[in-house]
């Protein structure tokens, strides 16, 4: 046992260095202003998927009607 209080060292400056990391990502003001927020960001994203995937569609039904 030559470690001695190296292992509860190492473990102290883990548990340091991940506090410190998740001090910066933490989510400022009203949780459901930033829960509405979040959830307008996915409907716009969802949209955009929607239209693109659309448009996809589309140009796929094209190509097949001109190759007839």
């Amino acid at each position: 046992m030559a470690r001695g209080n190296q292992r509860d060292l190492a473990r102290q400056k883990n548990l340091k260095k991940q506090q410190e990391a998740n001090k910066g990502s933490k989510k400022e003001g009203d949780p459901k202003k930033r829960m509405e927020s979040d959830a307008e960001i996915l409907r716009q994203k969802q949209a955009a998927a929607n239209a693109r995937k659309e448009a996809e569609l589309l140009e796929k039904l094209k190509l097949e009607k001109s190759r007839r």
